[in-house]
Parts: C-alpha cells; structure tokens; sequence
C-alpha cells in the first residue's frame, strides 16, 4: 500500500512557508522590514529559536536579506528582472516607451476583466478608495500626489485580479516607470484639461469595477492607455519642435 506515516512538520518549516506565501501574494513587499524578532515570534506563535532557523532559510534562498543594525527585510527581487544594460536601453529609446504601454495595454485589460470576475468586495472597495484620494488629489491640483495615485490605482487592480505571476511582473515594471526609466508620470498631469480628462478614465475604469462589468473595465482600461499613449507621442513631437524652433530662432538672431 502506498502510505506513509505522516510526519510532523517543523515550526521554523511552517514560518518559512507562511513568510513565502505572504511575499508570493505581493502582501510582503519588496524593501520592507519585519516585526523585530520578538513581535514577529509572538505574532506566529512560535520560539525565537525557531523563527531565526526559519529567517536563515529564508536568506539562504535569496527571499529575506538582514540589514545591520536595521532588521530583516524582505529582499529587492524585483530589481533582478531587468538587467541594468537592458534598463538604460529602456530609458534611452522611445521605442521601449511605446512598447511599454502596449504591453500595459494588453496585460491591464486583462487584469481589469480578471478582477471585475475575480476581485474580493475588499479588493474592490481598496480600488474605490485610491480613487477617492484621486480625486481628492485633483482637486488640490498636485501632479506628484496624482502621479502617485495613478500607480497605486492601476496596481491595487492587478492585485485584485489574483494572478501572483502578473503581480510581481507587473510590480516590476512599475517600480522602472516610478524611477522614471520610461517616462516621468508628472507630464501627464500638469495641464487641466489632460488630468480632468485622466480622472474621468479612471473614474470609468472603477465604475466598471464595481459593476463587476469585466468587458467593460478592460475596455475602459484599453481606453485610457490608449489616450497616454496618444499624449505622450503629441509631448515628444513637441518637445522635437520646439528643439527645431530653437535651432531657427539662434540662427535669425545670428543674422544681426
């Protein structure tokens, strides 16, 4: 017969499990510190002894990093899925630009449709209410707080659409796009007109949400990257123009 006594599972075994589930489901983000070591073992009900075995395994597998005098964070592995060659390429070519919303295009529709079908009351009602500060923000005119916002809205979508393999390909992505790598999020939001129009996207995109209409977020969602895509090629052209326009005006005043 093909059975076996079961066999008791280790404490520290259980700790890493947990710990790896909470990282694989993106609720453990990248760069942010645990409980220190008493908490966190009165929190899991476990022995000192037996969480540092668990946070050694941890480290050993590249998941958990110490930081002296600092504590226990989790690891930065989303840095490692582009190389920093490919990085500077990204952020010197406006090819990788165009390619990014696109592939933003086809994979957050996806997302959209997944969540609406998917997505926990709580997912939904977390998305209500980034895009409550949203509009808070418009309100008070700040691009930076908008620009911010507008991240946090797109990915609390992709959160709720239970994928953990396009969370954290996702989440990658987003941290180059915070960085500046494929375009500065700010120019989105500086004239009146692009951001009201911006908050009436994601206005459609949430209404589609709570809707649980699955078609309809991801073709709101098709929509709004559709027009960036549309404002940041009209900002390249412009700012080409202005360079050519420069280059007249230098060489009119040249003539005197």
């Amino acid at each position: 017969m093909p059975f076996q006594k079961v066999q008791p599972e280790r404490l520290a075994t259980a700790v890493v499990r947990q710990i790896e589930l909470l990282i694989l489901r993106g609720i453990l983000r990248p760069g942010e510190r645990l409980p220190a070591e008493r908490e966190l073992a009165d929190k899991l009900g476990v022995s000192r002894p037996s969480l540092r075995e668990a946070v050694a395994e941890l480290q050993e597998r590249g998941l958990l990093v110490s930081r002296p005098g600092a504590g226990i964070y989790v690891a930065e592995v989303l840095g490692a899925a582009f190389s920093d060659a490919l990085i500077r390429l990204f952020a010197t070519h406006d090819e990788a630009l165009f390619d990014y919303i696109a592939f933003r295009r086809d994979l957050e529709g996806l997302a959209a449709e997944r969540a609406a079908r998917l997505g926990s009351d709580t997912d939904l009602q977390v998305v209500d209410a980034i895009f409550a500060k949203m509009a808070a923000a418009n309100g008070k005119r700040n691009p930076a707080d908008e620009a911010r916002l507008d991240a946090e809205f797109h990915l609390a979508i992709i959160e709720a659409s239970h994928n953990v393999v396009m969370l954290h390909m996702m989440r990658a992505m987003f941290d180059l796009l915070r960085e500046g790598v494929f375009y500065n999020r700010q120019i989105m939001f500086r004239q009146r007109t692009t951001r009201a129009m911006l908050l009436d996207q994601h206005r459609a995109i949430n209404d589609a949400l709570q809707a649980r209409d699955g078609p309809g977020a991801r073709a709101a969602v098709e929509r709004h990257l559709t027009y960036v895509e549309g404002a940041l090629s009209d900002h390249l052209r412009s700012e080409k123009n202005e360079s050519i326009a420069l280059l007249r005006l230098q060489h009119e005043l040249g003539k005197d």
